[in-house]
């Protein structure tokens, strides 16, 4: 009897532990992983102040999203040059980095819907410099593979480019003296310009779509799903909301 008892015991430990495993691979499936490049105050930024947890208004965005779509979101930080390989490599699931959906990256990946729109400008140490034809021969930063690093190649070709892995690291370039200027969106330059009243900036010409949108795999089902919830929020005003609590802030760094 007591054998038989072990032996039913055995299998109903077998039954749970077997149980257990596949509710352990559901929730493992349920968990998205998003790329981004945590230097892009106040987009997504290392907050030094709790405890170097990477925030920001995208990452708000994703957060409220994937936990209305049922998922977990796992936030995945690197180079924003490696984002759209690692996207395609199936090491991320989707990217929000800030990103402009432009004709060359649509050719790799299916976009959202534009979340919020913005502005390029030059940023430079010199008030003489007042129109980019001026940059010719003289050296302009750029993040790599960014819209910005596209945009310099176009409209100074007569420049030499520094492209540089991130954002902080041109400003600092720009602030030695190590480069004469750089291109940046609005929303970023800011941060910069409130922090140092000797920097001086104006706005570029530009074509095409302009805007930051979430990137997934080409034929990715995930992006219908995304885009809905997205909109959701721009509809009811949350995107907005989010606006005025992220870009009001101070930096922490």
């Amino acid at each position: 009897m007591k054998n038989w008892l072990l032996v039913g015991s055995l299998m109903l430990s077998a039954v749970l532990l077997g149980a257990c495993s596949e509710e352990t691979e559901s929730e493992e499936k349920k968990t998205l992983v998003m790329g981004t490049s945590a230097d892009y105050f106040p987009y997504e930024y290392v907050d030094t102040a709790n405890g170097d947890a990477i925030v920001g208004f995208d990452i708000e965005i994703a957060e409220t999203i994937t936990e209305r779509l049922g998922y977990e979101l796992k936030i995945e930080d690197m180079d924003f040059g490696s984002l759209l390989g690692a996207l395609n490599s199936g090491r991320i699931d989707f990217v929000m980095a800030g990103m402009t959906p432009t004709e060359e990256r649509k050719e790799n990946a299916a976009f959202s819907d534009i979340y919020l729109s913005a502005t390029n400008l030059i940023m430079t140490k010199d008030e003489s410099i007042q129109a980019i034809e001026q940059l010719a021969d003289k050296k302009i930063g750029v993040q790599t593979a960014s819209i910005q690093e596209n945009i310099a190649k176009e409209q100074a070709p007569d420049a030499e480019l520094v492209s540089l892995n991130k954002i902080p690291e041109i400003v600092q370039e720009l602030n030695t003296g190590r480069i004469d200027a750089m291109v940046i969106e609005d929303t970023v330059a800011q941060k910069y310009l409130d922090q140092d009243q000797g920097l001086y900036t104006f706005a570029l010409k530009e074509d095409g779509e302009k805007g930051s949108a979430a990137a997934f795999k080409l034929d990715d089902g995930l992006r219908d799903q995304f885009n809905e919830e997205l909109n959701n929020m721009i509809d009811s005003g949350e995107i907005d909301e989010l606006v005025k609590k992220w870009f009001s802030k101070e930096p922490t760094e």
